[in-house]
């Protein structure tokens, strides 16, 4: 197949690199990809968000199959146009991607299909949200309604820091429109997973389950970030939660975005709270032994989750694209091979806040002859004398793979330590959680 894939970040490297991993040979492109990229497809200068260019593109060189990556093209109409121009592609219209595009949507949906999820409300004015803020106790969730790059969510421990987040948003547009709107949502407690679902329009399948680390420091500290790291899959995601976690979460969303005239194709990310301990018997997952409540829905394949998921598949990973994009995926599209990855981001020093770019990287070439690691690009560039630069606050995205969770760990710690740029920082305790668990 002809394919190109939008984006230029470690997800998209990841997904070129599986592309490239099927039996068939792919045509694969990337816009604008990135320095990674370029090992296992070429890269085309149109930038993610320039619709038209893409389209145009599209339209003159005639792919079999576009996968987008990342969500704002998505929310933008990106899969819109290029119907437009007859060209199929993986992720949803403009109307599906608002279930990452706008939080307020996404509860909208969630109540109407019977999805269980933490109590929110809306507020344009600060003086109003402060007031409702006795309502929801301690900690609570401030969201930006819209797109925020993984950083518009404040889990707020005390009253005035859930104060300081609604006057960042509401005051003083610390993410312009994305935060013109906040929801004040109940915090939930538990253990948080990722699921990945592969949507058709009618049908899901589900994708090996991960787990992430949002916050930037060991132990869950410091602020939220776009991803420090993942591993799948994730234990907490036992067998019998999955099937409950398709008919109850995932199929009801497509379902109710059906009845309102939205067909919805590409990848359901469900971000999920699961609590074992404290189990509801009368839950819409009752049956499952724990309650599960949806934190979040994302329109796109999660960063850093593909690259610990995407290696994990076996069998035509264009396939299942290409089937989920025109309405025929089968259940058979997926396989999952038994090892177990995990990803470690490395990032520039002050992610998520400023950062420095341009820092020349060395022991890349570390990694090309190891079949047990894989470094994905998340941030870099080529530079002038051919070498490679950082560009971006997560850089790298370093991915071991075993037979178990610390031999997958312990390959991608060994590989990061070989890489090495000024300033570069990483946590050092991915799957802490799964680990604890014993």
């Amino acid at each position: 197949m002809k394919i190109l894939v939008v984006g230029s970040g470690g997800r998209e490297h990841a997904i070129a690199w599986r592309l490239a991993q099927d039996a068939e040979e792919h045509e694969i492109y990337c816009a604008p990809g990135n320095a990674g990229t370029l090992d296992v497809a070429t890269n085309v200068a149109i930038k993610a968000d320039d619709l038209e260019g893409l389209a145009a593109w599209a339209e003159a060189e005639k792919p079999d199959l576009v996968v987008v990556g990342p969500e704002a093209p998505l929310v933008a109409g990106l899969v819109d146009a290029l119907a437009k121009v007859g060209v199929p592609a993986f992720g949803p219209v403009a109307a599906g991607a608002r279930l990452e595009g706008s939080k307020r949507f996404a509860k909208e949906i969630m109540d109407a299909a019977g999805v269980p999820t933490g109590k929110a409300e809306v507020f344009t004015d600060a003086a109003k949200a402060k007031a409702a803020l006795p309502d929801y106790g301690l900690p609570v969730v401030i969201k930006a309604d819209g797109l925020a790059a993984g950083k518009g969510v404040i889990v707020a421990e005390t009253t005035a820091d859930a104060e300081a987040a609604i006057d960042d948003m509401l005051v003083g547009n610390k993410f312009g429109a994305a935060g013109a709107e906040v929801l004040i949502e109940e915090f939930l407690h538990g253990e948080e997973c990722s699921i990945l679902a592969m949507v058709d329009g009618e049908n899901a399948v589900l994708l090996p389950s991960s787990q992430d680390h949002k916050r930037v420091f060991d132990g869950d500290k410091g602020p939220n970030t776009g991803g420090m790291g993942a591993y799948s899959p994730a234990p907490v995601v036992t067998s019998d939660k999955l099937p409950l976690i398709k008919e109850k979460i995932i199929l009801p969303v497509v379902r109710e975005l059906k009845k309102r005239g939205i067909v919805y194709r590409g990848i359901l990310y469900a971000g999920l709270m699961v609590n074992d301990e404290n189990a509801n018997p009368h839950g819409p997952l009752a049956k499952s032994g724990s309650t599960v409540n949806v934190v979040e829905f994302n329109a796109r394949f999660g960063d850093p989750e593909t690259e610990a998921v995407l290696p994990r598949l076996g069998g035509s990973f264009a396939t299942a694209l290409l089937h989920a994009a025109t309405g025929c995926l089968k259940n058979e599209d997926i396989v999952v091979k038994p090892e177990t990855a995990a990803t470690v981001i490395v990032a520039s020093g002050g992610y998520p806040g400023s950062y420095e770019k341009g820092m020349s990287i060395s022991g890349l070439e570390s990694s090309v002859a190891s079949p047990s690691t894989i470094v994905f690009h998340c941030g870099t560039a080529v530079a002038e004398d051919g070498g490679v630069w950082t560009s971006g606050g997560r850089v790298l995205s370093v991915t071991g793979i075993g037979a178990n969770l610390r031999e997958a760990v312990d390959r991608a710690y060994g590989q990061v330590e070989k890489i090495s740029f000024e300033k570069m920082f990483y946590r050092k305790d991915i799957a802490h959680r799964a680990f604890e668990r014993g």
